[in-house]
């Protein structure tokens, strides 16, 4: 793989930055607003699974009339899957629009379809991988031009795999995928992958323990579909006082001494735990 411009490495970064990342139904433009005023560091128009076939039309005209009006501010948008009848008009439309914020592929499955997207639209891509011949083909579509990171639908990936959700196997299979996703990304110099929804909008404490899950692994951020998760995902990110302060005595320590081994609270600190404290401060 090329090693990414000066461009693509600033958009990685910054979608790496980006923790929360939020739906609103391309039939519904007028929440847009109210998406990015919840916090959200991403807000993502569907023109896929959240509008129907017969409004599809309708959908694209929205986000092109709110791309066009004074409060536009740069959408991601999640266009219908390559094997679609729409997928073709999606791409038009948004060629027409390139100060969109990227585009979102469901089920990807092929790098062929993400780089003709970015060959037309000039857009950078997220990948959705969604079944099982996407997830078999990940390291092939992590060297497509154009892809910044990975994400994936995890119901859509259990129902293709015959996986029950909700029990100790699911457990065990998304973080299977995860750790896949973590590493080909890591390998691919992409942005770290973004996690899955998490359905039940209403379980906070649930839906905390996800995001300390996907954060301790590695991940950068996580797809929200309401406006209510994104405060609980933010606020579970926040290190501890204690975590906070332990790192400021280990950096405090380093520079003082210019030891790459001492003791901090009677724990020995060498050269990944400065690191790993350096990396918490400068968040």
């Amino acid at each position: 793989m090329q090693a990414p411009s000066n461009k693509n490495s600033n958009h990685m970064a910054n979608v790496a930055n980006n923790k929360t990342w939020l739906f609103v139904p391309a039939t519904r433009i007028d929440r847009v607003n109210k998406a990015f005023a919840s916090s959200a560091d991403a807000v993502i128009v569907d023109l896929e699974d959240a509008v129907a076939l017969e409004d599809k039309a309708q959908a694209r005209n929205a986000l092109q009339e709110y791309y066009e009006s004074a409060d536009y501010q740069p959408v991601w948008v999640r266009i219908n899957q390559a094997s679609s009848t729409d997928f073709a008009k999606d791409i038009t439309a948004c060629e027409q629009m390139p100060n969109l914020a990227g585009v979102i592929l469901p089920k990807a499955e092929q790098p062929a379809d993400i780089e003709y997207i970015h060959h037309l639209t000039g857009l950078s891509v997220i990948a959705l991988i969604e079944n099982a011949i996407g997830l078999h083909q990940v390291d092939a579509m992590a060297k497509a031009s154009g892809l910044l990171a990975f994400s994936y639908g995890f119901l859509d990936l259990c129902n293709d795999l015959g996986v029950q959700v909700g029990t100790p196997a699911a457990d065990i299979v998304a973080n299977q995928i995860r750790y896949q996703l973590i590493l080909t990304s890591k390998i691919n110099q992409l942005s770290p992958p973004i996690d899955t929804v998490y359905p039940d909008f209403n379980d906070a404490k649930g839906l905390s323990a996800r995001v300390q899950l996907w954060s301790q692994m590695g991940m950068s951020g996580m797809l929200c579909i309401h406006p209510k998760q994104v405060a609980v995902v933010q606020n579970a990110l926040q290190p501890t006082d204690a975590e906070v302060e332990f790192a400021r005595r280990v950096v405090a320590e380093y520079e003082r001494s210019g030891q790459a081994v001492f003791k901090v609270e009677g724990e020995m600190v060498d050269a990944p735990v400065i690191e790993r404290c350096m990396q918490l401060l400068a968040k």
